[in-house]
């Protein structure tokens, strides 16, 4: 019975593996459900977010067959099943296993791989040939079987947008090379452009090698003089270091069609992408409004009183000339069978493929006509996704919370639906406890039930502005919300 699984349970298929740290590995996989108050959880790593249509198929079929009838994105561009059955541990991984999305048991927590979502479809470098050959790398090193669930590598583009998630190893494109930055410093490494994959799996042994006295999980979790020296020893085997800060804000897709010549370019050597207004945070969630204008599965009822009047879903568009890729936003992340039958089959009848950002979006490459991008973003917006910047979704994400999650204080969903307004210059991410599942980076606005109300916040990398709190006050809290949304730089 679900009572009876731990946190994170081992399913009859589990390869084993190294030693857990000191406290355990949570992060749930598909060989390792988590328990929840919905039912068991599973996470499935999609490396880069790159979906072929078939295996994308096979991940509807997982969650019709075992579990909610819903997919769930997650903030490293994987897919989550929830609701699922206690026993199910087995048949899922056989079914994900023959559709090639679990090609090794013993690493598959540890494909953790984003990648630029736009990579080769705007003018920018195509990644998909190393993306491949990272993810073999990783699956065919014993001891990169031991990297924890919430260890990051990220294959930037050169636009800068998953180089601001922070992650452990960080591939930057910059003309033949690769910039190879570790964990959060402002030191790069170039390399050449063939040898980026297999340095940066070098790298991650060496964090492990590092990490053994401390046990930490991530490069960041390392005590300075350890941090520094694994920086240095990389370094010395990579090259000369380069001053290149790390972008402060993650720029993702703009919901709509993007063509040849879109790509956001960097200032040479600064790493940091042009100020613009930032896209949807780790997650893709006043006058404010009713959520009937979405379709069920993303309608939310308000908790404390009368549903407000929503902003229209997607407001009207120019019809393009031609796109080389159509990107979505998901409200909350959560797809229905339906939504997602659909962007396949879209996906089917042009470019063959999805990707899922780390935004909770997902791009549809093409090419397209400008009268199929059209009709496919028609389709696509009835459908109740996000297609337009200008959505009252635009930026709004929230964590499971009640009924799905015991630690959270609130139904965060519902009450992120019931707060709509206008898009805002800001993210806003809203947590149901103070471990903020999920959250973005950067600069975003952070909303945390408590036991005494809500607490709001604005925070830019690690700093964090005094909070303040409001109370059981919704419109009160829809206002506070909307306004630290559109506050100036």
């Amino acid at each position: 019975m679900l009572a009876a699984m731990p946190d994170s349970a081992p399913s009859p298929l589990s390869a084993g593996g190294p030693a857990l740290r000191d406290g355990g590995d949570a992060c749930p996989g598909t060989l390792r459900l988590h328990r929840a108050d919905d039912g068991a959880l599973a996470r499935v790593r999609v490396p880069g977010g790159v979906l072929s249509a078939d295996r994308a198929e096979a991940l509807l079929a997982a969650a019709d067959r075992f579990g909610d009838g819903e997919l769930h994105l997650t903030s490293r561009g994987n897919v989550q099943l929830r609701g699922l059955g206690a026993e199910c541990g087995g048949g899922l991984a056989e079914l994900l296993a023959d559709a090639g999305l679990l090609p090794s048991a013993a690493h598959e927590r540890a494909r953790n791989i984003v990648a630029s979502p736009l990579a080769g479809l705007d003018g920018s470098p195509a990644l998909g040939e190393r993306l491949a050959e990272l993810d073999a790398l990783v699956c065919a090193s014993a001891a990169a079987a031991s990297l924890s669930g919430r260890f990051l590598f990220a294959l930037d583009d050169g636009r800068g947008d998953v180089d601001a998630l922070g992650a452990d190893v960080t591939l930057i494109a910059d003309g033949d090379a690769f910039l190879l930055r570790i964990g959060p410093g402002d030191e790069v490494f170039r390399i050449p452009a063939a040898e980026g994959p297999r340095a940066a799996l070098r790298a991650a042994e060496a964090f492990l090698r590092a990490a053994r006295d401390s046990g930490a999980w991530r490069v960041k979790d390392l005590p300075d003089p350890v941090r520094s020296e694994l920086v240095r020893a990389v370094g010395a085997a990579a090259g000369p270091a380069e001053h290149r800060p790390r972008p402060r804000t993650a720029k993702a897709p703009e919901p709509g069609t993007h063509g040849p010549g879109d790509a956001v370019e960097t200032t040479p050597g600064s790493g940091a992408a042009p100020e613009t207004t930032p896209g949807p945070g780790y997650a893709p969630e006043t006058t404010s409004g009713s959520t009937d204008a979405l379709p069920d599965a993303h309608r939310h009822a308000n908790p404390h009183g009368p549903a407000h009047t929503a902003a229209p879903a997607n407001p009207p568009q120019v019809p393009p000339a031609s796109a080389a890729a159509l990107a979505v936003d998901v409200p909350l992340g959560r797809l229905t069978l339906g939504q997602w039958r659909l962007l396949t089959a879209t996906a089917r009848r042009y470019g063959g493929e999805l990707r899922l950002t780390p935004w909770r979006g997902i791009v549809v490459p093409g090419p397209f006509t400008g009268a199929e991008a059209a009709d496919a973003l028609g389709a696509l917006a009835a459908a109740g996704l996000i297609t337009s910047p200008d959505s009252p979704w635009t930026g709004v994400g929230a964590c499971i919370g009640r009924p799905g999650c015991a630690k959270s204080l609130a139904d965060v969903r519902a009450e992120a639906g019931a707060a709509l307004g206008p898009a805002g210059r800001l993210p806003v991410y809203w947590s149901g406890c103070e471990r903020r599942c999920g959250h973005p980076h950067g600069e975003w606005i952070d909303v945390v039930a408590t036991p005494d109300g809500h607490r709001i916040s604005y925070v830019r990398g690690e700093r964090r502005d005094p909070p303040a709190t409001v109370r059981d006050d919704p419109a009160a809290l829809a206002a506070a919300v909307a306004a630290a949304r559109a506050r100036a730089l």
